[in-house]
């Protein structure tokens, strides 16, 4: 174990890699600080810029955005009343009121050392449960990573904006895009009306499109953002020790909560956040407080949020199965690279997991000092013009679909999906689902056409197994469960009637 920490210690020999770190947690944060942003969008847009940078030293930046995009989107709730990511909603309930009694700078505090201590206990969970999920998952045939595939399916689909057949809409799309292409065994043109298709949709450009073009679209919808003015801030460095230790159950259990919700793919860091803060005012003495400007809210929420970043981590690099939308740009990062996450990441590049691992580690310090020094200039970032924001994130995008191949076929698909991605949301369907089934598709698809070929034919090769029958079991329950949940809500209903 040790070993494999100074791995990861010894990347950092590489001054490149520490600024990395430095530059990702500098970005997340300005990503992170502007609301409707958030880490999938400024994890997709900084890829183009990774394309001739180590492996190593473009996903250490890249996860340090990730980490500290979370953390950035508390900023702006707290002063503004505008949470910079979904999942900051939460921390915007008692932080805002405690800004509005002049304890700006109090809250500030508490959410930037609970993000510190979440990403921290939670990269301690991902350390203890990666490693020895990805040496046993080195133990699956293609009946039980095809099983794997649908279990992840199933639970984006029923984790996706609270509507399970919206979820599967998405999800469908997904798979029907990842058919795209030469067929991997036979070599048939499907769905390819020009060779430029013949590889499938390049990920990048189509991620760009559905989360940065598509948010450019509602920018010039919205128009310019009235101005909110700033609050003052005061007492940021001056939080007794005292407040934190009376919330270290707080910590752990929602670093807990964080970690573990962060692992289902589908569920994120939003779901973390409002689980956390129900939780913990259940827990508390002072329940009364919750919403009015509670500390433990603002630790509840912050903490999980964060350590949902290393729980959507596990199973990307133990399984190569993403647990979030962010995560699976991260899983188009690293195939820029000629890495392939999975199990066999763990042999064939050690570097990359164990460089994550001591990143995070290391993030922590670093994140919280220009979080906490910084914080006033991040509040400022929300109020940047919208028009000007757009601008920059449509250039970035579609320069960085160009430079994929330096060819204008993936602006164009950039600039296709940006639209599609714009109607999804105006349906109210998730975009996440698209890109995981998306990524999940060639998995599904190669590996049960696999088994079959194994098995001569016979399906009853996924249920004689008990590995793939278990995960096949866990997937159906996690379509049937949310079904049955809306089945009996349509049959109150109808009693109540």
């Amino acid at each position: 174990m040790i070993d494999n920490l100074l791995i990861g210690l010894n990347a950092f020999a590489d001054p490149m890699v520490l600024v990395g770190l430095i530059a990702g947690a500098f970005i997340g944060y300005v990503i992170g600080a502007i609301p409707g942003l958030g880490p999938s969008l400024g994890v997709a847009l900084m890829i183009p810029f990774t394309y001739n940078m180590d492996p190593v030293v473009s996903i250490v930046m890249l996860v340090a955005l990730f980490a500290a995009a979370e953390y950035g989107g508390a900023i702006s709730g707290i002063l503004l009343n505008s949470p910079g990511t979904a999942a900051a909603v939460a921390t915007t309930w008692d932080g805002y009121p405690l800004s509005q009694q002049g304890k700006t700078g109090i809250a500030l505090n508490i959410s930037i050392i609970s993000s510190g201590i979440g990403i921290f206990v939670s990269t301690v969970l991902l350390f203890s449960t990666a490693v020895p999920l990805s040496e046993y998952a080195l133990n699956f045939g293609p009946s039980a990573y095809f099983a794997l595939a649908l279990l992840g399916l199933s639970l984006v689909s029923s984790f996706s904006s609270g509507s399970m057949l919206k979820g599967a809409l998405a999800m469908g799309i997904g798979l029907a895009l990842a058919t795209v292409g030469l067929d991997s065994q036979t070599g048939v043109p499907r769905f390819s009306y020009h060779p430029d298709f013949f590889e499938g949709l390049p990920l990048v450009p189509v991620l760009l499109g559905l989360f940065a073009l598509s948010e450019v679209l509602f920018m010039i919808e919205g128009g310019a953002s009235p101005k909110i003015k700033n609050q003052p801030m005061s007492g940021i460095l001056v939080v007794p020790f005292k407040v934190f230790y009376k919330m270290k159950y707080v910590f752990l259990r929602s670093s807990l909560i964080g970690y573990f919700v962060g692992v289902i793919p589908g569920a994120g860091a939003s779901i973390a956040s409002f689980i956390s803060y129900a939780v913990t005012k259940r827990f508390s003495k002072q329940p009364e407080l919750f919403g009015k400007g509670s500390y433990e809210g603002i630790a509840a929420s912050e903490t999980a949020n964060n350590a949902s970043v290393s729980g959507s981590l596990a199973p990307l690099l133990a399984l190569g199965i993403p647990g979030s939308a962010t995560t699976a740009i991260m899983i188009g990062a690293l195939m820029i690279h000629g890495v392939q996450p999975g199990p066999l990441l763990f042999a064939t590049n050690p570097e990359i997991p164990y460089t994550v691992f001591v990143s995070l580690w290391l993030s922590v310090p670093i994140m919280v000092f220009i979080g906490l020094a910084g914080a006033r200039y991040w509040a400022k970032v929300a109020d940047i013009p919208r028009p000007i924001i757009a601008a920059i994130v449509a250039s970035i995008s579609l320069v960085g679909a160009y430079a994929s191949t330096s060819s204008m076929f993936p602006v164009y698909v950039a600039l296709t999906f940006g639209i599609i991605g714009y109607v999804l949301r105006k349906a109210d369907i998730p975009l996440a689902p698209i890109i995981l089934a998306l990524v999940l598709g060639d998995m599904l698809e190669t590996n049960l056409r696999r088994a079959l070929s194994i098995a001569n034919g016979d399906v009853t090769i996924f249920i004689t197994s008990p590995l793939s029958a278990t995960l096949l079991a866990i997937a159906a329950l996690s379509f049937l469960l949310p079904a049955l949940g809306m089945f009996r809500k349509k049959i109150k209903g109808a009693r109540a009637h």
